[in-house]
């Protein structure tokens, strides 16, 4: 089974910095397109970055200029570079990825698959 895992949320102040991580693990033979989500509370889940398995990058209007995505094939990794910290990005950031995987009863199969949620907090 494969999973992903976020990490690098936390507490910063405005006009600050983080990096986010999400490492995908398991029997994977390739990860496809893979995507950072936020959700702040009361609000629905949105799309901040996007990149896909070629590389191309696609940002909300909100996350353009200051945020970056990329990501790490060797490690099976994607990050979220998050500069200039508004309190307004204050919210649980999530990593999606869909994934090639193998299953030694079902074979080849492609699943998207989600992070648990890594909080970060911007105060002002």
């Amino acid at each position: 089974q494969v999973q992903l895992v976020d990490s690098g949320g936390g507490l910063v102040q405005a006009g600050g910095s983080l990096r986010l991580s999400c490492t995908a693990s398991g029997s994977i033979v390739g990860i496809n397109d893979m995507g950072w989500y936020r959700q702040a509370p009361g609000k629905q889940r949105e799309l901040v970055a996007g990149i896909t398995s070629g590389g191309s990058t696609d940002y909300a209007d909100s996350a353009k200029g200051r945020f970056t995505i990329s990501r790490d094939d060797a490690k099976n990794t994607v990050y979220l570079q998050m500069n200039s910290l508004k309190p307004e990005d204050t919210a649980v950031y999530y990593c999606k990825a869909e994934i090639k995987y193998y299953s030694s009863s079902l074979g080849y199969r492609t699943s998207h698959y989600w992070g648990q949620g890594t909080q970060v907090t911007v105060s002002s």
